[in-house]
């Protein structure tokens, strides 16, 4: 008798024993689930892995606000993401999920694919603008600087500071001093043989006196002008390697690009033309990064107080869209003498430039 109660004494500990470890099971499965659940918040260390069945565009409208947000925490403000525009006619991604069966989008940080090399007071930034109204391009907002200032930090660096981007958009970025670098072509080939490169260039004369004008706005008591622009103005020798001159010399710079780049990987926006007829150059650039032409003369209306194209309101917002204020200053009067000077100094390096260029841009 004794036997048989120490026997069901034991089955009885053996299952409070199961009981215990069943409920330690339960206990975990639940904690975990329960976690698992708070991570619907898409944080930017698991956005790399999310699959994506549906359109860039829809992918945008579903995840955009948690996941611009992170883009940009990450960077510390260097990525500004294109704006979703849902309302243009024409784009790859009408919305549906059966535009592209069974592709898998992925958003990632890549290399560019395309660069605006310059020039500086040409017309860069308002040409980065006007592109990020494309939903295939993902634009940096910043000027990195990688390839003239920070090479060193290396190439898992400088794809860190891109935008994400999903299959078959165009990653890009824009710094002005990349044109006029020694360093800068040789580099860029390095990283990639077949990128795509832009270069807006305007009248050097007009782009001396822009540059200057934005020179006195950051320093002043400094020279005039006219001071700044000959070595020695009684003879009338201009001073080639004062920077606002010495940057006009396209053709000297552009030698060093098609060293390592045919011209056909090159495309140069009028910087005039930009001004003037935005939709038409925006139109050429868009063909020559093969993208489809979204952005027309709908989107464009001409400030004449800043006397610049601007972006006409946008879907979501009150107002219309200008560059700001240190865009359109108003430049300082200069003697004319010094104007004739100019032109017959840049003469002979315009016409070499239109040459190499294969177009002429008719300044005078």
């Amino acid at each position: 008798m004794a036997s048989l109660y120490n026997h069901y004494s034991d089955i009885r500990r053996v299952l409070q024993k199961v009981l215990v470890m069943f409920s330690i099971f339960i206990l975990c499965a639940s904690l975990f689930y329960l976690l698992a659940g708070c991570c619907n918040s898409l944080p930017l260390d698991i956005v790399d892995s999310i699959p994506v069945t549906q359109s860039p565009q829809l992918f945008y409208k579903t995840y955009g606000e948690s996941f611009e947000k992170n883009v940009s925490n990450s960077t510390n403000g260097m990525v500004a993401p294109a704006p979703v525009i849902t309302s243009l006619e024409g784009t790859r991604a009408s919305g549906s999920e059966n535009d592209n069966p069974g592709k898998d989008w992925t958003a990632m940080r890549r290399l560019p694919q395309a660069l605006i090399l310059g020039v500086k007071k040409g017309g860069t930034r308002a040409l980065l603008e006007f592109l990020r109204l494309h939903p295939d391009i993902r634009a940096l907002g910043s000027e990195p600087h990688f390839f003239d200032r920070h090479y060193a930090r290396g190439m898992n660096w400088y794809r860190s500071m891109m935008p994400k981007a999903l299959d078959g958009q165009i990653v890009m970025e824009k710094t002005p001093r990349y044109f006029v670098t020694a360093e800068t072509p040789a580099r860029i080939h390095s990283m990639s043989k077949d990128i795509k490169l832009i270069v807006v260039v305007r009248d050097p004369i007009t782009r001396a006196i822009s540059d200057y004008t934005q020179i006195i706005s950051k320093t002043h008591d400094i020279p005039s002008f006219e001071t700044l622009t000959f070595k020695n103005r009684t003879t009338g020798q201009i001073d080639s390697l004062w920077s606002p001159i010495w940057i006009g010399l396209y053709a000297q710079h552009l030698e060093k690009w098609l060293a390592y780049f045919s011209l056909s990987q090159i495309h140069f926006v009028h910087g005039e033309r930009l001004i003037s007829d935005p939709a038409g150059e925006l139109g050429k650039v868009q063909d020559f990064l093969g993208l489809q032409r979204i952005i027309t003369d709908k989107h464009f209306y001409f400030n004449k107080t800043k006397g610049f194209p601007c972006l006409k309101k946008p879907e979501g917002s009150s107002k219309p869209h200008c560059l700001g204020k240190t865009k359109g200053r108003t430049h300082p009067k200069i003697d004319t003498e010094v104007i004739k000077k100019l032109k017959d100094f840049y003469h002979p390096h315009n016409l070499k430039f239109y040459q190499m260029a294969g177009q002429d841009f008719g300044w005078q």
